[in-house]
């Protein structure tokens, strides 16, 4: 298992760059050992993307620093007091952290000291996936038989569970992200008990680190089967202070195939949490969202409505007019979801029809503006933004198909009539 392992990291793009050797040759020396740890190593043996590249060393930060600058690399110390240190090589910016012993923990506060053990280094980590080590070589290293659990896709806590969560409660969430973008099967029934038996200590978590870690679970591809599980246990509830529309979030994850954007996580909120307006702006605010994310879920969340109460399906131009290309869709992707979770199938060829024309129709601009009417001889004030919306139905009514030269006729006629 380990031979077939070790030819997986020596294919990896990032091990064979003259960026990541340059740095490897720069820390190595005078006996130190670097490492790449975790997330490269685990994507890498599983397939996925690798996002980033974490360097683990036996070297102290002062020498990663200096032995980085004499190679004439670019080196900050952007977490030196905790043993990080961020190195460019090649244009790409690595984290190198110098081996760590946890000596006492105060939740995600910890006393560390720095070592030269990869196995004590390995323990303090959170799931046996992410503690795996590949060195210059592409040789993998496996202190806690992580090897096996990544390749069977299983998420295992490092040793006791209740005592890894104590030490960060985020790992209560941190174990169902990982399942729903790495795991396979069913959940680790000790881990599970673990997040159950702890998950009072989310209300210690501050709103932006349950958010971050909330945003990328929805990305994730097991994503609805996880936060299942979490609602199950009552921890969905405690992490976001409302319910879920599980079956709702089911059903629009099995759209994936049709529309990609069922995996952002603005839509995937709407969806689970989207009840009235109110739980939509309670979950931003608890969230911390940005601006652009509170924007689109709005929008989303005010199509879905449209759609509902719409005695006749509106047309795409209409939508895509109202609400913008992005809101037509994720309204229509989550009106969808919600029939198909009422075992509403029927329409499902309609609604793929409206996807498809969604994601083509021009969005309709109104051709008149104000100073044109100024133009003409209306005066400016209250009244002039009056006809303004009245046209501006008119031209809606018309199916967006008056021109600027019917509406500036259209509101002289509705001058004589005033």
């Amino acid at each position: 298992m380990t031979a077939k392992a070790d030819d997986i990291i020596r294919q990896a793009d990032w091990l064979r760059s003259a960026g990541i050797q340059a740095l490897f040759a720069a820390i190595e020396q005078d006996g130190d050992q670097a490492r790449v740890v975790g997330g490269a190593v685990r994507n890498t043996l599983l397939g996925h993307d690798v996002p980033d590249v974490d360097i683990a060393t036996t070297a102290l930060p002062e020498d990663v620093m200096r032995r980085a600058a004499e190679a004439g690399l670019k080196a900050i110390g952007t977490g030196i007091d905790h043993g990080t240190v961020t190195v460019v090589s090649g244009g790409v910016p690595y984290e190198v952290t110098t081996l760590r012993e946890d000596v006492e923990t105060f939740g995600r506060q910890a006393r560390v000291v720095f070592g030269r053990d990869w196995t004590r280094d390995a323990e303090r980590r959170d799931f046996t996936m992410n503690a795996l080590y590949a060195d210059r070589l592409g040789h993998v290293h496996d202190p806690l038989g992580g090897l096996e659990d990544c390749l069977s896709r299983r998420v295992r806590f490092i040793g006791d569970p209740d005592t890894r969560i104590r030490e960060d409660y985020l790992r209560i969430l941190r174990f169902f992200r990982i399942y729903a973008a790495y795991g396979a099967g069913k959940m680790n029934e000790d881990g599970l008990g673990a997040c159950l038996r702890q998950r009072d200590g989310l209300r210690q978590l501050s709103a932006e680190r349950i958010g971050h870690e909330m945003r990328r679970l929805l990305r994730a591809p097991l994503a609805a089967p996880a936060l299942r599980m979490m609602n199950d246990c009552g921890l969905w509830e405690i992490a976001t202070g409302g319910l879920a529309r599980i079956d709702d979030f089911e059903a629009l994850r099995s759209l994936e195939e049709v529309a990609p954007e069922t995996r952002d996580h603005e839509l995937g909120l709407v969806v689970l949490a989207g009840f009235v307006r109110e739980d939509l702006e309670r979950i931003c605010d608890r969230f911390r969202l940005s601006n652009a994310n509170r924007k689109r879920m709005r929008a989303a969340w005010a199509a879905m409505k449209r759609l509902k109460k719409s005695p006749a399906f509106p047309t795409p131009a209409s939508l895509v007019y109202e609400f913008g290309r992005q809101g037509a869709i994720d309204g229509l992707l989550a009106f969808w979801a919600g029939m198909r979770a009422q075992k509403h199938q029927g329409d499902d060829d309609r609604f793929a029809a409206m996807l498809s024309a969604l994601r083509t129709e021009p969005v309709p601009e109104f051709p008149l503006k104000g100073a044109d009417l100024i133009a003409s001889g209306h005066e400016r004030g209250p009244e002039l933004g009056n006809l303004l919306s009245r046209l501006e139905a008119a031209w809606r009514d018309s199916g967006y198909s008056l021109s600027k030269q019917d509406l500036m006729r259209l509101s002289a006629e509705l001058a004589d009539n005033n």
